[in-house]
């Protein structure tokens, strides 16, 4: 007696543990469920349709594609306030060298009145430049957008008729 029930415990020990989402235990029944059924991807939160995994997915990477330009927009923001310092800098040494009396500056202060003029031009080129690159990044980025828009237009059109068509037929 004892060692049929040693057997059975040890038989028992052996079967595979029931576990949700266990391969062992997921019993496949195609014939009785319809296409859409069959497309549906079960998770623990939510049960969606690939379609809507998919725009969903779209809607993230348009998202990320937002907060990348926000980020370049700022780093646009922060070279710029950087560069106007920078000339704010200059000029203040400038003036102050600009309020000396020509006839009383050294040969030091007019070289560094002509090196601070440079630099204040080589900044303003500078800023110049990063304003036109803001300004060709911002067209480029309204043409993504237009494109972008025209391509979820018609992506969502088949979308549309995926989900209304399920919502129509339970009414039935």
């Amino acid at each position: 007696m004892e060692l049929k029930q040693s057997l059975s415990i040890h038989l028992e020990a052996e079967k595979p543990l029931r576990r949700y989402g266990a391969v062992e235990e997921t019993a496949w029944k195609a014939e009785g469920l319809g296409r859409n059924q069959l497309d549906i991807i079960s998770m623990a939160e939510t049960t969606m349709m690939p379609e809507e995994i998919e725009l969903e997915m779209v809607k993230i990477q348009r998202l990320r594609e937002v907060l990348v330009r926000r980020e370049s927009e700022l780093r646009f923001m922060m070279d710029d306030i950087q560069l106007c310092n920078d000339i704010m800098d200059l000029k203040q040494e400038l003036q102050n060298l600009v309020a000396i009396p020509e006839k009383e500056k050294t040969k030091l202060q007019k070289q560094r009145e002509d090196e601070l003029i440079q630099k204040i031009h080589k900044l303003v080129q500078k800023r110049d430049f990063l304003v036109d690159d803001a300004e060709v990044e911002r067209l480029r980025e309204q043409e993504e957008d237009k494109e972008m828009a025209d391509f979820l237009r018609i992506k969502l059109k088949p979308l549309d008729k995926v989900t209304k068509s399920p919502a129509s037929s339970r009414a039935v």
